[in-house]
């Protein structure tokens, strides 16, 4: 494997800097890298708000209207 010196990154397109970022990402194994307990409380809270009164859910279509006229 070859590493990227900082140079290296620093001389690749954004575009190319965002493709290495994503690659990067995807190679990251989810059960090797366990939720910090503040993260884990807080996705806690938010499902046992959820569980208590669903009609303010959205589902993704909905969300993604609801940022796109916040964040034109």
């Amino acid at each position: 494997m070859s590493i990227l010196s900082h140079d290296e990154i620093t001389r690749l397109t954004p575009q190319e800097r965002l493709a290495l970022i994503e690659q990067l990402w995807d190679s990251l194994d989810e059960t090797a890298l366990p939720l910090p307990a503040s993260q884990q409380t807080e996705l806690a809270s938010r499902l046992d708000t959820l569980e208590q009164d669903r009609t303010r859910a959205v589902n993704w279509e909905q969300l993604q209207a609801l940022m796109a006229q916040r964040c034109p």
